[in-house]
């Protein structure tokens, strides 16, 4: 059975340059046929399955993709590097060595020799073959790609696009790298997606940092909002590229002073306002709801710390805790339905759950008794939990855990199960989830002297990696995948 599905795939990079880019995808068979083992004698389905943190990746080969027209073979090249390195940096996958292959000019148009492909040290499960043309009259450019199943011996997924300049060939690579994870894993893709940070100059003091923003392998970076130097907790809309961020600006009412305010910043438009600023309180550490139409806060207030919402269409504010105790870092569920944060509650920084109503609720340990919240750290005395943020799955929140003199990031199941720790470095906080909850990057600072850098790790422990950026970095946040219209 063949399908044919149209659309247009558009997105924006920096300060709100767009991208238009014509995308006619065929789908031969299935729309995500896997196999379970290379050496399966009754061929099955090819999949690559991550379950818990032992497992066996799926081996692909990606030839260097051929190119036809003016400047296509090196665009061509590019195209075939971009692809190796974001799948090569996903856990499910094991790029092969393009030295081994006994093919190196694979035709898009051929059949491959299946058997080229499953000799002794190369076992290629699945193989991707791919070509650029770039038109020599109007210079658009198009890029075709068929992913193969070897051991099937059949083709499983092809897709083509077109764009009018070579110009954006890497937000292209992206593509194609998306759907081809997409394609063997089953889960959406997330390499053609953003990262929001705050760039830091060695020696500067604490609040310094501009508002910054590159591509997730970390290509692209460029600074945001050139007048703000104070930046602080930036934070991605899940829905559209906008953030929220805090910043500290000079004070009208009180000369040589500062407050901090939070800011609404539109990446595309440029468009940005005021959404809170301090006075007679401080309004702090602001995330998005799931939909985007509303955020869930800070505000300290005559000596106390609990959380608030606000309705980004009517600006109405509502006031979700109400204890004596320090409430801050709240994350929206993917649902919308539940709200995880840290509060000191019990005496020391421990992660709570609470319903995003503040309605009354019934906590899965401690008992049956009913309460505004639940506690779901118990099992690690002597360690605070901070930074809690929901995965876009629904299932695992990320955290933030000091002890033993570290700081390390983790992952607990919302009923405080399954606790993992997933890194292992002398500071590791702010953590991010990936768009699809695969991935999570957060900030290091590797010793007492060394500057906060940006990493990234697999939900298995697995795959962790530097993320490039121009200075040191802090309080990262990973934006959606970039819309396809």
């Amino acid at each position: 059975m063949t399908r044919t599905q149209n659309a247009m795939v558009t997105g924006s990079r920096g300060l709100g340059s767009r991208l238009l880019t014509k995308l006619a995808v065929a789908v031969m068979g299935a729309a995500a046929l896997f196999v379970a083992a290379p050496h399966a004698p009754a061929h099955a389905q090819l999949r690559a399955t991550v379950v818990g943190e032992q497992y066996i990746p799926l081996r692909i080969a990606i030839p260097d993709f051929d190119g036809t027209g003016p400047n296509a073979a090196e665009i061509a090249r590019q195209i075939g590097d971009v692809v190796r390195a974001d799948l090569g940096t996903s856990a499910p996958f094991k790029v092969l060595d393009k030295a081994a292959f006994i093919e190196r000019d694979v035709d898009i148009a051929m059949q491959p020799i299946f058997g080229n492909w499953t000799v002794a040290g190369l076992e290629t499960q699945a193989l991707v073959v791919g070509n650029v043309v770039v038109n020599p009259t109007t210079n658009a450019m198009t890029v075709q790609f068929r992913l193969w199943d070897i051991y099937g011996q059949k083709m499983q997924y092809e897709a083509g696009y077109e764009v009018p300049t070579p110009l954006n060939w890497r937000r292209l690579a992206h593509k194609v790298a998306d759907d081809i994870f997409t394609q063997l894993t089953g889960d959406p893709g997330y390499f053609d997606s953003r990262v929001v940070f705050v760039s830091k100059t060695p020696g500067d003091e604490p609040f310094k940092g501009r508002l910054a923003i590159m591509d997730q392998d970390g290509a692209n970076a460029e600074f945001l909002l050139s007048g703000f130097t104070s930046v602080i907790n930036p934070r991605f809309s899940p829905t559209d590229q906008v953030i929220l961020y805090g910043a500290y600006v000079p004070d009208p009412r009180y000369a040589g002073a500062t407050l901090l305010r939070t800011y609404l910043y539109d990446i595309a438009t440029g468009r940005q306002e005021i959404l809170a600023e301090g006075n007679g309180q401080l309004d702090f550490s602001a995330r998005f709801s799931p939909d985007g139409k509303s955020i869930v806060f800070n505000r300290a207030e005559r000596g106390n710390t609990d959380i608030y919402k606000i309705d980004l269409a009517t600006r109405k504010l509502t006031r979700l805790t109400s204890n004596s105790a320090i409430d801050v870092s709240p994350s929206y569920s993917p649902d919308g339905k539940q709200i995880v944060f840290q509060s000191d509650r019990g005496g020391s920084k421990q992660l709570y759950i609470m319903n995003a109503d503040g309605s009354q609720m019934v906590c899965p340990r401690g008992g049956g008794a009913r309460a505004d919240a639940c506690r779901i750290t118990f099992d690690q005395p002597g360690y605070s939990f901070t930074d809690p943020v929901w995965s876009p799955r629904g299932d695992w929140i990320a955290f933030s855990r000091q002890g033993g003199g570290q700081f390390v990031v983790g992952v607990i199941l919302k009923d405080g199960t399954s606790l993992r720790v997933l890194t292992d470095g002398y500071q590791d906080e702010s953590p991010t989830w990936s768009p699809n909850g695969r991935v999570i990057a957060f900030e290091r600072t590797a010793s007492r002297a060394a500057g906060p850098k940006l990493h990234s790790i697999d939900l298995t422990g697995r795959n962790e990696r530097r993320l490039a950026t121009p200075r040191d970095a802090t309080n990262p946040t990973w934006g959606p995948v970039l819309k396809m219209e």
